[in-house]
C-alpha cells in the first residue's frame, strides 16, 4: 500500500526510475536522459514527472544516481506548480535503500535556507505535503521514521554551516543550538568567559584574540552530550571545526579566495545536525560527546601572527607559521580535552570533522569526504567500514592515510618550539601549501597530545579525522548536510 507524509487524494506524481520502452520514447527518445513533464490521464493530477537515473549496472554507478534524479525530478515538479507531489520510486533488487534515498533526495531539494524562512514565514515551505509511494504499509513506516530524522540534522547542519556569518555568528549559533535542543535528551553546556577560553584552550583562544573586541563576534565553546538508554557500549567523542568567517587573518586570504569563508562552519554544524538525529531516534547503549568550537577568524591590530609562540592544552608549544591554519589551532585543545575524558569512557573513538584542506578537492574531487586513520582506528578497520556505510545512503568517502612524512612536515625545526609539535599551518620553511594536503590533518593530533595514545602507547585510542572540505556542498549554493547521514548509518541505525 501507498505510505506518504500526509500525502492527500490531489497528490502529483514524481517519478525517480529507469525509463522504460513506452510510447513517451517515441514522442521524445529524451525521456531515457532528460527530466520531462508528461501528461498522463489516470495518475493523481493526470501529470507525471518522469526523472530517469540511467543507467545502474556499470562498475561505477551508485545509489547517488537516485539522489540525483530525485532532486532534478523535484525541482522539475517545483517549476510546474506541484503543492503535493507523490514520490514512486519502484524498488531496485541490488540498491536496497534507493527509495530512502530519493526521499532524502527530494528534501534536499525542498529545503528553504534560514534566513529566507526568517525573513519570509510565507516562504518556509516550497511543497504543503511531500508523499512518497511504496508497496508495504511497515516500509513505508520504517522510511518515513529514517526520512524524518535524518533530515531533520542535514536541516540543522543546513541552518547553521549556510547562513551568513553575522545570522550564525558564534553567540547566535549557542541560541540556535539552546533552542533546539531543549525537552530533549541532548544536554548542553557553554565556555564563553575570556578567561576561561585563555586557561582550557590556550591556541583557540589566540584565533579568537581579535574577534574577541567585538561582542558579537566572539568565541563560544558549545559542548553536547546523549546517553541512551541500558549499559553504554560505545563512546564516540566529536569535535567539530565551526570557524564563522575566515579572512585567514594575518594571512588574509587575497585574490578573491575569501567569498564562501562563512561555509567554514561546517564541521561543528555537522556535529550539531548528528546530535539531532540522536535526539529524534534515541538509539540505545551509546554514548556521544560533542564539542563545536565556534570563532571568526579575524584580522585586526590584536589578530595572532605568524611566529608566535604557543604553549597548547597539552603543553606543546606550537609555533605558528600561518595563521589561515586556524582549524588546526581551534580543534587542537578541544581534541585533548576529549582524549582526556577519552581514556575514561567505554569504547572510545574520537573524530575531528572540519572543512580543513583544499587537499580534500585537489585530490579526490568535489563531492567526497575523506577518512584517515590514526594506526589504532586503522587497525579496527574504521576508515574502510565509513566507507562501506556510507556507500548505502549516497554519502560517500574516499579513504586517505597518514603518512610519517604527515607529522615530519610539521615537526619543529629549531630550539623555540618542541621538537615534537607542530608548527600551525605550515612547514619549516613557512610554506602553507605541502605537496600533500592530508599532512595537515597531523596538525591537531599532534598539538593535542593525541599522538601520545598510538599502538605504541599502553592506552591507545581510536581517532580519525574527517575532511569534508569537498563533500560540505557547492558555493554559491545548499551545503550537502555531509557526513551526517553516513555517521547514523555506521553509528545509530543498527542500535534501534
Amino acid at each position: 500500500m501507498g505510505v506518504s507524509f500526509n500525502c492527500d487524494k490531489h497528490a502529483h506524481c514524481l517519478t525517480a526510475a529507469i525509463a522504460v520502452q513506452s510510447p513517451h520514447f517515441w514522442v521524445d527518445a529524451a525521456v531515457h536522459s532528460e527530466v520531462v513533464l508528461l501528461k498522463v490521464p489516470g495518475v493523481p493530477g493526470d501529470r507525471l514527472v518522469f526523472a530517469p537515473t540511467g543507467p545502474l549496472d556499470r562498475d561505477y554507478d551508485d545509489v547517488r544516481r537516485f539522489t540525483d534524479a530525485a532532486v532534478a525530478g523535484m525541482k522539475r515538479a517545483l517549476k510546474s506548480g506541484m503543492q503535493s507531489p507523490l514520490l514512486v520510486c519502484p524498488p531496485h533488487n541490488t540498491l536496497k535503500e534507493s527509495t530512502l534515498v530519493s526521499v532524502l533526495g527530494s528534501l534536499h531539494a525542498l529545503y528553504v535556507p534560514l534566513e529566507v524562512r526568517e525573513a519570509f514565514p510565507e516562504k518556509s515551505h516550497k511543497v504543503d505535503v511531500l508523499g512518497f509511494w511504496v508497496p508495504g504499509e511497515a516500509e513505508g513506516r520504517r522510511i518515513k521514521h529514517l526520512a524524518y530524522a535524518l533530515e531533520s540534522g542535514r536541516v540543522v547542519c543546513r541552518d547553521i554551516g549556510g547562513s551568513d556569518p553575522e545570522r550564525m555568528a558564534a553567540p547566535l549559533v549557542v541560541q540556535y543550538v539552546k533552542e533546539l535542543f531543549n525537552n530533549t535528551p541532548i544536554k548542553m553546556s557553554v565556555v564563553s568567559d575570556v578567561k576561561q577560553l585563555e586557561k582550557k584552550y590556550p591556541c583557540l583562544a589566540a584565533v579568537n584574540r581579535c574577534a574577541n573586541a567585538v561582542p558579537r563576534h566572539q568565541a563560544r565553546v558549545i559542548k553536547l552530550e546523549y546517553a541512551g538508554e541500558g549499559p553504554i557500549d560505545q563512546t564516540l567523542l566529536l569535535v567539530g571545526k565551526g570557524i564563522t568567517y575566515d579572512t585567514g587573518g594575518a594571512d588574509i586570504k587575497a585574490g578573491g579566495f575569501m567569498a564562501g569563508m562563512h561555509r567554514d562552519k561546517c564541521g561543528s554544524a555537522a556535529v550539531a545536525g548528528f546530535f539531532q538525529v540522536l535526539a529524534e531516534l534515541k538509539p540505545k547503549s551509546l554514548k556521544v560527546l560533542g564539542a563545536m568550537a565556534m570563532m571568526r577568524n579575524s584580522v585586526g591590530a590584536d589578530c595572532y601572527v605568524a611566529d608566535e609562540l604557543i604553549t597548547s592544552r597539552a603543553q606543546r608549544r606550537i609555533h605558528v607559521g600561518n595563521t589561515d591554519a586556524e582549524g588546526r589551532m581551534v580543534m587542537a585543545d578541544l581534541l585533548c580535552e576529549m582524549k582526556e575524558q577519552a581514556l575514561s569512557e567505554v569504547a572510545p573513538e574520537l573524530f575531528t570533522i572540519a572543512t580543513l584542506t583544499r587537499h580534500a578537492i585537489r585530490a579526490m574531487g568535489p563531492n567526497y569526504s575523506i577518512i584517515m586513520d590514526n594506526d589504532p582506528a586503522r587497525i579496527a578497520g574504521n576508515a574502510q567500514q565509513w566507507q562501506k556505510v556510507g556507500d548505502k545512503l549516497g554519502d560517500v568517502f574516499e579513504i586517505s592515510t597518514v603518512r610519517r612524512e604527515d607529522f615530519d612536515f610539521h615537526r619543529g625545526m629549531s630550539e623555540y618550539e618542541d621538537s615534537d609539535s607542530p608548527l600551525s599551518g605550515s612547514g619549516s620553511d613557512g610554506s602553507s601549501s605541502p605537496l600533500s594536503g592530508s599532512r595537515e590533518s597531523g596538525s591537531p593530533l599532534s598539538g593535542s597530545g593525541d599522538d601520545q595514545h598510538g599502538v605504541d602507547s599502553e592506552k591507545p585510542l581510536r581517532y580519525s579525522h574527517i575532511d569534508i572540505a569537498g563533500s560540505s556542498g557547492p558555493f554559491p549554493g545548499i551545503p550537502t548536510g555531509a557526513p551526517i547521514i553516513a555517521m547514523a548509518t555506521n553509528y545509530i541505525l543498527h542500535h534501534l
